[in-house]
């Protein structure tokens, strides 16, 4: 039971982009066409949850025992980018057409602060490690229905004529308002 609201929690509830606003940066940048932002949300997914796996390792095997618990974030960013780097280097290697269709998206996920967020909100709820890997995922999972929900909308508004003074950026930061909207209405669920 504790993992199916952990899970609802982090999809739904307290959504990384519409609720905590982490990762407004590709939420807003890379929402321009459905396929870019579904690519964005498997990289991020994947990257989401391999960090929150080595940072928990780290922080619970290094960081504590050494009483070095005031490293925490400097130590997460440079773990973060190295698995960044790491996996482009061994997709680079191991999947071609996979780096390919990452391409631009590996690098841009190093700068995307959900990572970071999710690997400290997992230390700060302190979570043991397969409750971390369940909301490593369920967060990461939240983040991609957002980014492909924004999308679409994002999408079909350019289909539409909106007023002059709306258009772009505008039309596009009140969308993902009405979206944060929506999804507060869960916020009775857990």
């Amino acid at each position: 039971m504790e993992y199916i609201l952990i899970i609802i929690s982090a999809i739904f509830v307290n959504n990384v982009v519409l609720a905590q606003f982490l990762g407004i940066c590709p939420f807003l940048g890379v929402s321009n066409k459905l396929s870019t932002s579904l690519g964005m949300s498997g990289a991020v997914m994947f990257v989401i949850t391999l960090a929150t796996i080595v940072t928990w390792i780290v922080n619970y095997n290094v960081l504590i025992p050494l009483n070095l618990g005031f490293l925490q974030t400097i130590t997460f960013i440079l773990i973060i980018a190295a698995l960044v780097q790491m996996v482009e280097i061994i997709l680079k290697k191991v999947s071609p057409p996979l780096y390919a269709a990452l391409g631009v998206f590996l690098p841009l996920i190093t700068t995307n602060c959900a990572v970071l967020g999710v690997a400290i909100l997992t230390i700060q709820k302190d979570f043991n490690l397969m409750e971390g890997v369940v909301f490593a995922l369920s967060t990461s999972v939240g983040f991609g229905l957002a980014m492909v929900l924004f999308a679409g909308l994002r999408e079909h508004l350019e289909l539409m004529e909106p007023p002059k003074g709306m258009k772009g950026i505008p039309i596009a930061l009140l969308t993902a308002g009405i979206l944060a909207l929506a999804f507060m209405g869960f916020s009775g669920m857990v």
